[in-house]
């Protein structure tokens, strides 16, 4: 009995849910003519098939081809798997190491010469659409229009061309919201910070970008990204394109901006959506340069006077507690603030939040450790907490073991064909199709062999009891919190 798993993705605009279903159902059909039966499906949808890292169904997938919980998988095509030549490599070859071969609707059987030619094809796919859709969106820029999402007051002209289709790229001033980046602009130039104007623009209901709330950083941005509604040149009659690129990070799948060459932008006047004269946008500039120039100086002379203490804290969290602390009221984060105290960090940068009680951070950690002394090392939890981890560690030996049988079980019945094949040809029943069927069983033979020599040993099972060995060891944890040397890699464990 074959056992096949099936896998479909999908993710463009264009697909929809039933994409999936469709791919799992001309794949069902295919199981179907050659007899395999379907043990498993696994997918993903709206997710880019420019990279596997990120991908759930395909992880799920790798980890149960390891267990050998399945023969073969099945999709429609490579691409539907991936776009990306390494993860097409990758995967390729973490499922033959597993014995699990890949079959595709228009493939076939995928061997080393798909990965490669299949591979680089996708990539170039890939390549070409990205350059396609910029080369569009350059022209259409150059034109005067949007090369793509909407900038905060302004709205969207909808209209027709002569075929019917939609002119896209048209935007228009929203004159009943044009008033509220006047004032922006007005304000930072009059010396009121992003934090007052956000704080005040929230009191007064106005809704920021994408009707979220305002903060300091949709305000100030970044200068040198154009980022921010002081830095966008679009309320000056002048519209920036082609200012950043993305990339995808190859060990997260995240993208990430990189700015361009400022020979690389395009800037095209579209004197129409001009929302601020020129002697104001100006005295933001001046504003922010003076700004910035302060910082400088503070920054220079923090460095100089702690440069080995912030060189040793660098990357470390400010606290035990960093990233963990949330506001009673709001139920958003607390950061540290002035003299290491915890605050809200919405009433801090918005004002969205009238929680504005601060807690010293000595205070805080104090209270929990004398909570995780008092109630998480108590008899009763640990005791608990061994008898989960007891079970979850026999549950992983039985699976060791079953593998392990399973592949010993294999291994011994291919030695036993070869034994078999190498005894018919002693006795003179050699046929020119021994070769390949040998080949074949030498190899299995050589991946079963690796497969057990390469498994962990088995862990001796941990029954409840053991939990009065684990307290013994515990009962020391609070005061080794408190020691200083030990708290940034403590601080560690507590964000993981």
């Amino acid at each position: 009995m074959t056992r096949v798993a099936l896998y479909a993705r999908y993710s463009s605009d264009n697909q929809r849910d039933a994409s999936i279903e469709d791919q799992f159902r001309i794949c069902r059909e295919r199981a179907m003519r050659e007899k395999w039966t379907i043990v498993n499906s696994y997918k993903d949808a709206g997710i880019s098939g420019a990279s596997m890292i990120l991908r759930p169904g395909i992880q799920a997938l790798l980890q149960d081809a390891q267990s050998r919980a399945f023969d073969i998988v099945l999709a429609e095509a490579l691409d539907r798997i991936s776009r990306d030549q390494a993860d097409v490599a990758t995967l390729f070859k973490q499922l033959r190491f597993a014995g699990v071969p890949i079959v595709t609707l228009a493939e076939g059987e995928i061997t080393e010469l798909h990965v490669g030619l299949k591979g680089t094809m996708n990539a170039l796919f890939l390549k070409d659409l990205a350059a396609k859709t910029h080369r569009g969106l350059r022209g259409r820029v150059e034109g005067g229009k949007s090369g793509g999402g909407l900038c905060y007051r302004y709205r969207v002209i909808k209209r027709l061309d002569e075929r019917g289709d939609r002119i896209r790229g048209d935007r228009e001033i929203d004159p009943a919201q044009a008033g509220v980046i006047r004032r922006i602009f007005r304000d930072f130039a009059a010396g009121i910070s992003p934090r007052a104007i956000a704080v005040k623009l929230n009191a007064e209901g106005i809704a920021g970008p994408e009707t979220q709330l305002w903060n300091d950083t949709t305000i100030r941005g970044h200068v040198k990204r154009g980022t921010g509604i002081i830095n966008n040149e679009l309320y000056v009659g002048r519209l920036v394109w082609n200012r950043l690129h993305y990339i995808k990070n190859p060990s997260t799948g995240k993208r990430i901006s990189r700015l361009n060459p400022e020979a690389d932008w395009i800037v095209t006047k579209v004197p129409e959506l001009r929302i601020i004269e020129d002697e104001l946008w100006d005295r933001v500039k001046a504003k922010q340069s003076e700004i910035a120039e302060k910082f400088i100086n503070v920054t220079v002379a923090v460095r100089e006077h702690h440069s080995n203490k912030r060189l040793n804290s660098a990357r470390r969290p400010k606290s035990l507690f960093s990233g963990l602390v949330l506001c009673g009221l709001c139920d958003g984060p607390c950061s540290l603030r002035g003299a290491d105290r915890f605050v809200c960090s919405a009433h801090v940068s918005n004002g969205s939040c009238s929680n504005g009680r601060t807690l010293a951070r000595s205070e805080l950690e104090h209270r929990v450790l004398g909570g995780l002394k008092d109630r998480l090392l108590a008899p009763n939890v640990i005791a608990e907490a061994m008898r989960a981890y007891a079970e979850e560690m026999n549950r992983l030996n039985r699976d060791r073991r079953a593998r392990g049988d399973a592949w010993r079980a294999e291994l011994a019945k291919v030695e036993k064909q070869i034994h078999g094949m190498v005894e018919a040809i002693k006795e003179g029943m050699f046929q020119q199709s021994m070769i390949a069927a040998m080949d074949a069983l030498e190899a299995r033979k050589t991946e079963l062999s690796a497969l057990l020599a390469e498994a962990p040993a088995d862990t001796p099972d941990i029954l409840p009891s053991a939990s009065q060995v684990y307290a013994k060891k515990v009962a020391h944890l609070t005061e080794a919190l408190n020691r200083p040397e030990d708290r940034a890699e403590a601080a560690q464990l507590f964000v993981v």
